[in-house]
C-alpha cells in the first residue's frame, strides 16, 4: 500500500510542480556520470559497458538500500517513494516544453522554436521550418511520454530501485548512446540496455495510447504496419500508436550531428502542424493518467502464496488448537 500511495503521489508532485528548477538529482547523476565518462572513456565496446554498469548498478544499489531501510515504516517508505517518483518522472516538463513549442511557432517565431527544439530532442534543427518544427515537436512527444512517464511509473512496480535504476539506464542512453563517430562502440552497452528495460513499457504505452484516444483500432493497425519501420524498436510502437490514434502521418528522414537517418512513415493521415502540438500532449497527459491508474493496481495486486499441503495445514490447525485448548 504504501509503495502504490507513494508512485500516485509521486506521479502528483509531477503534475504539479514538475521537474525542480535547481539541484535536480538526474542532472547531478548526468554531471558524475560526465566526470566518469572522462576518466574511462575508450572507444571500445566494453568500456562502455563497464561504465554502464557502474552507474546503474550504483544506482540501483542506492535505491535497494533506501527500499530497506524503509520497508518497515510505511510513512517513511510512502514519502521516500513519492520523492523518488517525482525525481525520476518528466511528464510536466515534457507538457510545458510542447506548450512552448506550440506558443513559439504560433508567432512565427522559428530562430527561436529551433533553439528550444534542443530541449525536447537532439535533433539538428539548422534548417527546419515550422511544418518539420512541429513534426519533431509531436514526435518527441509520443517518444518521451514512454520514456518520461510510463516507462518509469512501470518500474516503480519494483520499488525504489526500479524507479532509480530505470531513470539512470535511460539517462545513460540520451547521453552516450547514439550512432555517432564517438560513441557507436563507447555507447553501445547504454543503448542496449536502454532498449531493455523499455521493451515492455513502450508497448504498454501503445496500448494505452490507442485506449485514452479512443481509437484502438486505428493505434493497433498502424502500430502493427508501421512500428518495424522505425530503427528503434521502442520508440517505433510508440510513435506509430500516436500517429494512428491522432491521424497523422509521422517519420520521415532527420539529421543527428551531421548524419541522416531514416525514420520510416508511419500513419497515412496528414503531416503535423502546429494546431497538432497541444492536441499531442493532451493525449500524453491521458496516456499519463492512465499509467499511474495501471501501476498502482499492479502494485496493488493480490501476491500468491505458496503451495502448502493439506496435511500441513492439518497439523498447523492441530497446533494451533492445542496452544488455545
Amino acid at each position: 500500500m504504501s509503495r502504490a500511495i507513494g508512485l500516485l503521489l509521486g506521479f502528483a508532485a509531477d503534475r504539479v510542480l514538475g521537474d525542480p528548477r535547481r539541484f535536480h538529482p538526474v542532472a547531478g547523476f548526468g554531471g558524475t556520470a560526465n566526470r566518469l565518462e572522462q576518466l574511462v572513456y575508450a572507444d571500445s565496446r566494453r568500456a562502455g559497458a563497464v561504465y554502464t554498469a557502474t552507474l546503474v548498478g550504483t544506482t540501483t544499489a542506492a535505491g535497494i538500500l533506501a527500499e530497506r531501510l524503509t520497508r518497515h515504516h510505511p510513512i517513511l517508505h510512502t514519502v521516500v517513494t513519492a520523492a523518488a517518483t517525482w525525481t525520476v518522472l518528466g511528464a510536466r516538463s515534457l507538457d510545458r516544453e510542447a506548450e512552448a513549442m506550440a506558443g513559439l511557432l504560433e508567432e512565427k517565431d522559428i530562430p527561436a522554436a529551433r533553439d528550444r527544439l534542443g530541449h525536447l530532442c537532439a535533433r539538428d534543427a539548422t534548417d527546419l521550418e515550422a511544418d518539420e518544427l512541429a513534426r519533431a515537436t509531436v514526435e518527441s512527444i509520443a517518444e518521451n511520454t514512454s520514456d518520461a512517464c510510463v516507462a518509469p511509473l512501470l518500474w516503480g512496480v519494483f520499488g525504489i530501485p526500479g524507479l532509480l535504476g530505470y531513470r539512470a539506464a535511460n539517462t545513460l542512453d540520451a547521453m552516450v548512446g547514439y550512432k555517432s563517430p564517438k560513441y557507436q562502440n563507447f555507447g553501445w552497452a547504454s543503448a542496449r540496455l536502454d532498449d531493455l528495460v523499455n521493451l515492455v513499457p513502450a508497448r504498454v504505452c501503445a496500448v494505452l495510447t490507442g485506449l485514452a484516444a479512443r481509437r484502438p483500432r486505428q493505434a493497433r493497425d498502424v502500430w502493427r504496419r508501421d512500428a518495424s519501420k522505425h530503427p528503434s524498436p521502442n520508440a517505433g510502437p510508440v510513435e506509430a500508436a500516436f500517429a494512428g490514434a491522432l491521424g497523422l502521418t509521422l517519420g520521415g528522414t532527420n539529421s543527428y550531428e551531421g548524419s541522416q537517418e531514416n525514420r520510416g512513415t508511419l500513419g497515412a493521415g496528414p503531416s503535423p502542424t502546429v494546431d497538432d502540438i497541444r492536441r499531442t500532449a493532451a493525449l500524453a497527459r491521458r496516456v499519463g493518467i492512465a499509467a499511474a491508474g495501471v501501476t498502482a493496481i499492479l502494485t496493488l495486486r493480490p501476491k500468491k502464496r505458496g503451495h502448502v499441503s493439506p496435511l500441513l495445514r492439518t497439523q498447523a490447525a492441530r497446533r494451533e488448537g492445542e496452544r488455545w485448548g
